[in-house]
């Protein structure tokens, strides 16, 4: 495949830590919420094994917040969510389902709970921002909607934990999973969450102030290299073994949360009020036609920049890969994959063409590992 390059511009924005990683050797980026997203730094498989032993330092800037704020902040947030968060606690995380009135997809952000009238929304790859100002304004809601300037780092791997309390003591090593806290560094508060899009444990630094937010990345490194510290992204192997969904690929506004697998996360049954609930309330009560799964290919690569259709034995269409990669771990291809009814049960055989051959797979549960 021909390689192009990007040409930068106000549109696709670079991120205070552009420099840094380019010095450090990133050889690839995608556009993620009009910003340049790290991509790769040489090798996937072996970003993938330092990532699993080590602990690595991720420019994730181009994860913005949608900063919502006012009298109204709660309702607009709920309204926007099928999660119930009336017993939301200020200092915790929420990974929340964003659906439209149909109940189809529009993000699966993380929501952080700031004060009592204050949220961040930390997005996956759409622009919610304009989803919650439309909807503030048809519902004539008192709130605030910017998108602040923060942009996060994220420390990932096992290693990660004495990383981050080298630099910020004990108290940070025991924080719980999906908690934050502010911490101080170089006279600045940062807010600093248990969370991050890998399953290998870490931090997300929310960077607010740019200046000490460079100094800290410099002192991670430093820090770090006893540590075995390297620059690094979201791999795309340790995402999909992980079950970890990406907005756009695996899930888009086509699909409900019940299709997504994400039934825990959507609270018909309480009394909240959010967008699109009686088309969620009938699909919780007539079932699902198709459902995210996992699947094993028995190939040993494949390349996706489009969906992949998939077969059953008698050659009927039956879903659609919509991720996938070769995993050194099972030595093979693993996928995510869109499967229509009854054929998304463990065990069932399937057939996808790949590079122009028919290739045997099985389908299996998500996560992987």
């Amino acid at each position: 495949m021909k390689k192009f390059n990007i040409s930068k511009s106000r549109r696709l924005r670079s991120t205070p830590y552009s420099s840094r990683i380019e010095s450090q050797g990133v050889t690839a980026y995608t556009i993620y919420n009009h910003m340049f997203l790290p991509a790769a730094f040489g090798s996937l498989e072996d970003s993938y094994h330092h990532l699993k032993e080590h602990v690595q330092v991720w420019d994730v800037a181009a994860e913005r917040q949608v900063e919502i704020s006012g009298p109204d902040s709660y309702k607009l947030v709920q309204l926007m969510t099928c999660r119930d968060l009336s017993k939301s606690k200020i200092g915790r995380c929420y990974y929340c389902p964003i659906i439209d009135d149909n109940g189809g997809m529009i993000n699966d952000p993380v929501i952080l709970k700031l004060k009592e009238d204050k949220w961040w929304i930390s997005i996956a790859d759409s622009d919610v921002i304009l989803f919650a100002k439309g909807l503030a304004i048809g519902n004539k809601l008192n709130v605030k909607i910017i998108e602040p300037n923060v942009n996060i780092l994220a420390v990932q791997g096992p290693k990660s934990f004495k990383l981050m309390e080298k630099i910020f003591g004990k108290k940070i090593a025991e924080m719980k999973f999906f908690g934050f806290d502010y911490f101080e560094f170089a006279g600045d508060k940062h807010l600093i969450a248990r969370s991050g899009w890998s399953k290998q444990g870490g931090y997300e630094i929310y960077v607010e102030h740019t200046k000490s937010g460079l100094q800290l990345y410099d002192k991670l490194f430093d820090e770090g290299k006893e540590l075995n510290v390297k620059p690094g992204c979201p791999n795309l192997i340790e995402r999909i073994e992980s079950g970890l969904l990406s907005y756009g690929n695996d899930i888009d506004n086509e699909d409900n949360p019940y299709e997504c697998g994400l039934d825990k996360y959507v609270n018909v049954n309480s009394d909240i009020n959010f967008l699109g609930k009686d088309k969620l309330i009938q699909y919780n009560k007539n079932g699902i036609k198709k459902k995210l799964m996992g699947v094993k290919i028995e190939s040993d690569s494949i390349s996706i920049t489009e969906t992949i259709k998939i077969f059953d034995n008698n050659e009927n269409h039956i879903g659609e890969l919509r991720s996938g990669v070769y995993s050194p771990h099972f030595n093979k291809v693993i996928g995510i994959a869109m499967l229509k009814k009854p054929n998304w049960d463990t065990g069932t055989k399937i057939k996808i063409n790949i590079n122009g051959k028919s290739v045997n797979g099985t389908v299996c549960d998500l996560p992987f590992i």
